[in-house]
């Protein structure tokens, strides 16, 4: 039995679509934020230290982080060799965007967040000034980069069906993930190709299933 430690509201979706699309059986372990530093309360940090969301549990494995989560899943119970491309660029593809997903694009997401959060919370009277800084960081920094990024995913996406060629791969399971990200903090209607791209995902019998099966 495949243990999934899903701490709510964290990245722990794209394995769960990944298990139900390889048919495998699993158990999903929910865990609540701690309501002071939304961090990972103690009884996960008990099965990792650094109470890492997504983790799984497999026999004697305890693997965090989602990308060699999905690699290991894949590797070890894609028997069928359907998620991962046996050789040429399409296996360049895959890595590349499998990394790309968390190494260059989701830190401007969640820099972004803290921004917004960080507004948020701003006493009334210091609003104006520092949130504007704020505004203005976002202008200068974040929204240069993500943009960037945005164009090229989309530009991809125009010459492919999926991030690694024309069938679903691992890149698929982690790059999702961060284009609903990017739904949530950026203006998607520009990009054609992504929005037929999340479409597509959404209509996979794999991805709704997970979608039932994830806590509340």
């Amino acid at each position: 039995m495949i243990y999934v430690h899903y701490l709510e509201q964290s990245r722990a979706l794209r394995v769960v679509w990944l298990l139900e699309a390889l048919e495998l059986e699993y158990e999903i372990v929910h865990y609540s934020r701690d309501p002071k530093t939304w961090g990972a309360p103690e009884s996960l940090k008990a099965v990792h230290p650094l109470g890492k969301s997504p983790m799984i549990v497999d026999g004697e494995q305890t693997i965090a982080e989602s990308g060699a989560i999905i690699e290991y899943l894949i590797d070890t119970y894609d028997h069928q060799h359907r998620f991962r491309p046996e050789s040429g660029q399409a296996l360049l593809d895959y890595r590349y965007w499998l990394h790309a997903a968390e190494g260059s694009f989701m830190m401007w997401l969640v820099m972004r967040l803290i921004f917004i959060k960080s507004r948020e919370k701003l006493p009334f009277l210091l609003r104006p000034l520092i949130g504007s800084f704020l505004n203005k960081m976002d202008q200068i920094v974040i929204e240069p980069r993500v943009s960037t990024f945005l164009r090229y995913i989309d530009d991809t996406l125009a010459q492919r069906s999926w991030f690694a060629g024309e069938k679903l791969s691992g890149a698929d399971f982690q790059m999702h993930l961060v284009l609903q990200l990017a739904d949530m903090r950026a203006d998607l209607s520009v990009y054609p190709n992504i929005q037929r791209y999340n479409q597509q995902v959404a209509q996979l019998a794999s991805y709704q299933q997970a979608l039932q099966k994830i806590p509340s």
